[in-house]
Protein backbone atom coordinates (compact mmCIF):
# COMPACT_ATOMS: atom_id res chain seq x y z
CA UNK A 1 0.00 0.00 0.00
CA UNK A 2 1.05 3.99 -0.76
CA UNK A 3 1.13 5.24 2.90
CA UNK A 4 1.07 9.02 3.72
CA UNK A 5 2.77 10.09 7.04
CA UNK A 6 1.07 13.36 8.10
CA UNK A 7 3.10 15.39 10.80
CA UNK A 8 1.62 17.68 12.96
CA UNK A 9 2.42 20.18 15.75
CA UNK A 10 1.91 18.53 18.97
CA UNK A 11 4.89 17.77 21.15
CA UNK A 12 6.94 15.25 20.05
CA UNK A 13 9.54 13.82 22.83
CA UNK A 14 10.52 10.48 22.24
CA UNK A 15 11.63 11.06 18.81
CA UNK A 16 13.20 7.54 18.08
CA UNK A 17 10.51 5.74 19.36
CA UNK A 18 7.87 7.43 16.70
CA UNK A 19 10.96 7.05 13.87
CA UNK A 20 10.40 3.04 14.36
CA UNK A 21 7.32 3.45 12.42
CA UNK A 22 8.63 5.23 9.33
CA UNK A 23 9.62 4.09 6.13
CA UNK A 24 11.46 4.94 3.41
CA UNK A 25 8.61 5.01 0.63
CA UNK A 26 6.40 7.48 2.74
CA UNK A 27 4.61 10.42 1.29
CA UNK A 28 5.00 12.82 4.32
CA UNK A 29 2.92 15.68 4.60
CA UNK A 30 3.89 18.14 7.34
CA UNK A 31 1.34 20.87 8.59
CA UNK A 32 2.06 24.14 9.79
CA UNK A 33 3.85 23.42 13.33
CA UNK A 34 5.10 19.80 12.58
CA UNK A 35 7.92 21.70 10.77
CA UNK A 36 9.50 21.83 13.32
CA UNK A 37 9.62 18.34 13.90
CA UNK A 38 11.38 17.22 10.57
CA UNK A 39 15.05 17.77 11.55
CA UNK A 40 14.74 15.36 14.82
CA UNK A 41 12.61 12.86 12.60
CA UNK A 42 15.19 12.78 10.27
CA UNK A 43 12.66 13.26 7.29
CA UNK A 44 11.74 15.90 4.94
CA UNK A 45 8.21 17.02 3.81
CA UNK A 46 6.90 16.02 0.25
CA UNK A 47 4.12 18.44 0.82
CA UNK A 48 4.00 21.15 3.72
CA UNK A 49 0.16 22.19 4.59
CA UNK A 50 -0.97 25.19 6.87
CA UNK A 51 -2.22 28.45 7.36
CA UNK A 52 1.36 29.52 9.56
CA UNK A 53 -0.41 30.69 12.62
CA UNK A 54 1.99 28.44 14.51
CA UNK A 55 5.07 28.56 12.69
CA UNK A 56 6.97 30.90 9.85
CA UNK A 57 5.93 29.47 6.39
CA UNK A 58 9.60 28.32 5.15
CA UNK A 59 11.02 29.34 2.35
CA UNK A 60 11.66 25.73 0.02
CA UNK A 61 10.33 23.70 -3.51
CA UNK A 62 8.54 21.60 -1.58
CA UNK A 63 5.21 21.72 -2.93
CA UNK A 64 2.90 24.43 -0.09
CA UNK A 65 -0.77 25.11 0.36
CA UNK A 66 -1.26 27.73 1.90
CA UNK A 67 -4.68 27.27 4.13
CA UNK A 68 -6.60 30.44 5.47
CA UNK A 69 -6.72 30.49 8.97
CA UNK A 70 -10.30 31.10 9.17
CA UNK A 71 -11.46 27.47 8.18
CA UNK A 72 -13.58 24.60 9.25
CA UNK A 73 -10.95 22.13 8.69
CA UNK A 74 -8.00 21.89 10.95
CA UNK A 75 -4.67 22.03 8.83
CA UNK A 76 -4.05 17.85 9.97
CA UNK A 77 -7.82 17.50 8.88
CA UNK A 78 -6.91 19.20 5.16
CA UNK A 79 -3.97 17.13 4.98
CA UNK A 80 -5.53 13.69 5.39
CA UNK A 81 -8.40 15.46 3.14
CA UNK A 82 -5.39 16.10 0.32
CA UNK A 83 -4.05 12.58 0.87
CA UNK A 84 -7.09 10.85 -0.11
CA UNK A 85 -7.95 13.08 -2.77
CA UNK A 86 -3.86 11.98 -4.22
CA UNK A 87 -4.85 8.47 -3.66
CA UNK A 88 -3.11 7.10 -0.36
CA UNK A 89 -4.16 3.98 0.58
CA UNK A 90 -2.95 3.85 4.58
CA UNK A 91 -2.44 6.09 6.64
CA UNK A 92 0.48 7.24 9.70
CA UNK A 93 -0.18 10.33 12.12
CA UNK A 94 2.53 11.82 14.21
CA UNK A 95 2.35 14.91 16.41
CA UNK A 96 -1.23 14.61 16.65
CA UNK A 97 -2.17 14.08 20.52
CA UNK A 98 -0.90 15.96 22.93
CA UNK A 99 -1.74 19.14 25.25
CA UNK A 100 -4.49 20.81 23.32
CA UNK A 101 -7.17 18.17 24.07
CA UNK A 102 -9.81 19.75 21.05
CA UNK A 103 -6.89 18.92 19.04
CA UNK A 104 -6.23 15.33 20.21
CA UNK A 105 -9.67 14.83 20.19
CA UNK A 106 -10.13 15.74 16.88
CA UNK A 107 -7.48 13.98 15.20
CA UNK A 108 -9.03 10.66 17.12
CA UNK A 109 -11.92 11.07 15.42
CA UNK A 110 -9.82 11.19 11.87
CA UNK A 111 -9.24 7.47 12.75
CA UNK A 112 -12.93 6.58 12.74
CA UNK A 113 -13.16 8.85 9.06
CA UNK A 114 -10.31 6.75 7.59
CA UNK A 115 -11.96 3.09 9.28
CA UNK A 116 -15.06 4.32 7.30
CA UNK A 117 -13.43 4.56 3.71
CA UNK A 118 -11.29 0.92 4.93
CA UNK A 119 -8.16 2.94 4.71
CA UNK A 120 -6.06 2.00 7.49
CA UNK A 121 -4.59 4.06 10.04
CA UNK A 122 -2.66 4.36 12.93
CA UNK A 123 -1.57 7.47 15.43
CA UNK A 124 1.49 7.09 17.30
CA UNK A 125 3.00 9.14 19.82
CA UNK A 126 5.68 9.13 22.84
CA UNK A 127 3.89 6.18 24.48
CA UNK A 128 1.47 4.28 22.47
CA UNK A 129 0.20 3.42 19.11
CA UNK A 130 -3.53 4.06 18.29
CA UNK A 131 -5.95 2.05 15.40
CA UNK A 132 -9.90 1.22 15.22
CA UNK A 133 -11.05 -2.17 15.50
CA UNK A 134 -14.44 -2.61 13.35
CA UNK A 135 -14.89 -5.06 10.12
CA UNK A 136 -11.04 -6.35 11.00
CA UNK A 137 -9.33 -8.24 13.92
CA UNK A 138 -6.55 -6.26 15.22
CA UNK A 139 -3.75 -8.04 17.22
CA UNK A 140 -1.40 -7.11 20.07
CA UNK A 141 2.05 -8.19 20.20
CA UNK A 142 2.99 -9.13 23.69
CA UNK A 143 6.20 -6.49 23.71
CA UNK A 144 3.59 -3.93 24.90
CA UNK A 145 3.18 -3.46 28.39
CA UNK A 146 -0.83 -2.30 29.01
CA UNK A 147 -3.47 -2.24 25.55
CA UNK A 148 -6.84 -0.61 26.48
CA UNK A 149 -10.28 -0.87 24.49
CA UNK A 150 -12.49 2.07 24.40
CA UNK A 151 -16.07 2.89 22.94
CA UNK A 152 -15.40 6.08 21.00
CA UNK A 153 -18.41 5.92 18.29
CA UNK A 154 -21.44 5.14 20.20
CA UNK A 155 -21.99 1.54 20.03
CA UNK A 156 -19.68 -1.32 20.24
CA UNK A 157 -21.20 -4.88 20.31
CA UNK A 158 -19.64 -8.53 20.32
CA UNK A 159 -16.45 -8.00 21.60
CA UNK A 160 -14.19 -10.94 21.66
CA UNK A 161 -10.54 -10.52 23.39
CA UNK A 162 -8.30 -13.40 23.49
CA UNK A 163 -4.81 -14.02 25.04
CA UNK A 164 -4.87 -11.47 27.17
CA UNK A 165 -4.88 -11.37 30.75
CA UNK A 166 -9.02 -10.00 30.80
CA UNK A 167 -10.57 -12.25 27.93
CA UNK A 168 -14.10 -10.81 26.99
CA UNK A 169 -16.27 -13.10 24.58
CA UNK A 170 -19.21 -11.52 22.65
CA UNK A 171 -19.34 -8.07 25.42
CA UNK A 172 -20.74 -4.39 24.81
CA UNK A 173 -18.28 -2.28 25.96
CA UNK A 174 -20.85 1.57 26.52
CA UNK A 175 -19.68 5.09 26.01
CA UNK A 176 -20.67 5.59 29.38
CA UNK A 177 -18.96 2.41 31.20
CA UNK A 178 -15.25 2.49 29.96
CA UNK A 179 -13.89 -0.70 31.25
CA UNK A 180 -11.65 -2.09 28.61
CA UNK A 181 -8.44 -0.29 30.31
CA UNK A 182 -5.02 -1.45 31.12
CA UNK A 183 -5.38 -5.23 29.87
CA UNK A 184 -2.27 -6.88 29.63
CA UNK A 185 -1.21 -9.89 26.35
CA UNK A 186 -0.43 -13.23 28.19
CA UNK A 187 3.22 -13.59 27.60
CA UNK A 188 4.45 -15.57 24.80
CA UNK A 189 1.24 -15.06 22.78
CA UNK A 190 -0.66 -12.81 20.78
CA UNK A 191 -3.74 -11.11 22.05
CA UNK A 192 -6.51 -10.88 19.32
CA UNK A 193 -9.30 -8.07 19.43
CA UNK A 194 -12.53 -8.15 17.37
CA UNK A 195 -15.93 -6.63 17.22
CA UNK A 196 -19.21 -7.96 15.94
CA UNK A 197 -21.07 -4.70 15.43
CA UNK A 198 -19.47 -0.93 15.81
CA UNK A 199 -16.15 -0.06 16.50
CA UNK A 200 -13.37 0.72 18.86
CA UNK A 201 -10.56 2.53 19.86
CA UNK A 202 -7.47 0.23 20.42
CA UNK A 203 -4.51 1.90 22.63
CA UNK A 204 -1.69 0.16 22.37
CA UNK A 205 0.62 1.33 25.11
CA UNK A 206 4.74 0.99 25.11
Amino acid sequence: MNRCVIIGGASIKNYDAVKNYFREDDFNIFCDGGLRHGKELGIFPNLIVGDFDSYDKPETETETIVLPCEKDDTDTVFAVKEALDRGFDEFLLVGATGDRMDHTIANLSLLLMLDSLKKPAKIVDDYSEMEIVSHSPAYVEDKFSYFSLLNISGTTKGVTIENAKYPLDRAEIKCDYQYGISNEVIKGKRARISVAEGRALLIKVR
